[in-house]
């Protein structure tokens, strides 16, 4: 080491001497810079004349690293030791950084997108070696706009070509809850709301099984779901005193945020729980809704599999329990097995079908605007589609005997 040279791109005295083909070279152990190289021969002819030429000048290549690219190397590095990353990881991103920095499309971007691209080439490494890591955590550490990541990793993807395996859900729940500070006891917790990370970490899980078995996780984003079954694992555990903390309440002494669909899966995730308590026979006799289901978590998931079959039995004609309850409470219709006023079914209910919710609660479609009496008026020009020739050479009894047949099978 020379204290006495300094590196002219980052200012480091770190400067070691590296020998490279048998030559002596003096390079910044900090940015790789090269400050001085050896020299070399490049033909007979110099070798003859004893002529000593530089090692860039005999490749006809520079080939050294341009500082743009060194500065994006070295973010990666950083990135993946505050990660804590095996060293193996840190190898296979700065190789894909290497590659997107080659990309046309990639070269002349901007530091934002620049910056992206770190964290795309950290990002694809761990989702290859199954390490769990969100994305929404990456965004994080590098104060990225997610929209932004997402593009540019949608891109990342496409021009090197290269296959990402999911994420396994259940790891996610792991990663995810260590970010939660409910763990340890401090000023702005509560003793109360403290809970055993790994009794939380074990209910969660269930919890999002369950999700999984209802159709609840199929094509949604998974922290919502992770969020909202981590509160109400969370209320579970200690129901007496977390029954009146809102989900928005428990993110905030998670010092997580509050994803905007985890208040829509929260309600999807105890209209389930709420199906499944009409099945035990002791919960019937209680008052059970959406507020207080929670205290029964430990048990629906204990008998989830009977309880879901049951729960979601097709069922063709309305069951009674006894003439006695049927005489005393009318009959009422549920969708989605929760009545209107957020309690659980009663024992005369009619049960649904289990269906994920965009069969369930399909997205209404847009009403077109009620034509004119100018628009609607008929000329005897419009054109006839091959679905309308069958009514104009029916006869009208046969019309007739058709619109009967329809109506019938409607009724």
């Amino acid at each position: 080491m020379s204290s006495q040279k300094k590196c002219p791109d980052c200012g480091s005295l770190e400067i070691v001497e590296d020998s490279h083909y048998a030559q002596n070279q003096l390079v910044c152990a900090d940015c790789g810079c090269i400050l001085t190289e050896g020299l070399l021969t490049t033909t007979f002819a110099d070798e003859e004349h004893l002529q000593e030429v530089a090692y860039s000048r005999s490749t006809g290549q520079n080939e050294e690293l341009g500082r743009c690219v060194q500065r994006g190397i070295r973010r990666v590095r950083d990135l993946c030791k505050v990660l804590r990353l095996p060293s193996s990881f840190e190898d296979t991103a700065v190789s894909y950084y290497q590659q997107a920095m080659k990309c046309p499309c990639f070269s002349l971007v901007s530091l934002e997108k620049k910056e992206i691209i770190v964290g795309c080439c950290v990002f694809v490494t761990c989702r290859q070696h199954n390490w769990p890591l969100t994305m929404g955590t990456v965004c994080m550490l590098l104060y990225a706009n997610k929209e932004l990541f997402a593009t540019t990793y949608l891109r990342f993807l496409k021009e090197l070509a290269l296959d990402v395996p999911a994420l396994s859900l259940i790891n996610l729940v792991k990663t995810h809850l260590n970010s939660f500070k409910l763990f340890q006891m401090s000023s702005n917790i509560p003793n109360k709301f403290v809970e055993d990370k790994e009794q939380l970490l074990a209910r969660t899980v269930q919890m999002v099984e369950l999700a999984s078995e209802t159709w609840l996780v199929t094509g949604r984003h998974p922290i919502p779901i992770i969020t909202a079954a981590a509160f109400l694992a969370w209320q579970s555990l200690r129901p007496i005193d977390r029954l009146t903390c809102s989900l928005s309440q428990f993110c905030k002494l998670a010092g997580v945020d509050t994803p905007r669909p985890a208040h829509q899966r929260l309600k999807e995730m105890l209209q389930i729980l709420l199906q499944m308590a009409s099945q035990l026979s002791w919960l019937q006799v209680l008052q059970v809704n959406r507020k207080n289901v929670a205290k029964y978590i430990g048990d629906l998931l204990r008998h989830r599999r009977v309880l879901l079959r049951a729960a979601f039995r097709v069922v063709d004609t309305i069951e009674s329990c006894s003439p006695e309850s049927s005489a005393a409470a009318p009959l009422q219709r549920i969708e989605g097995g929760v009545t209107a006023t957020g309690e659980m079914p009663k024992c005369g209910s009619e049960r649904a079908p289990l269906l994920p919710p965009c069969v369930l609660n399909p997205k209404k479609k847009l009403r077109t605007a009620d034509p004119g009496p100018e628009s609607s008026a008929i000329t005897g020009d419009e054109p006839i589609l091959d679905s309308e020739i069958e009514q104009y050479i029916r006869t009208p009894e046969e019309t007739e005997r058709i619109s009967r047949a329809q109506a019938c099978l409607q009724h």
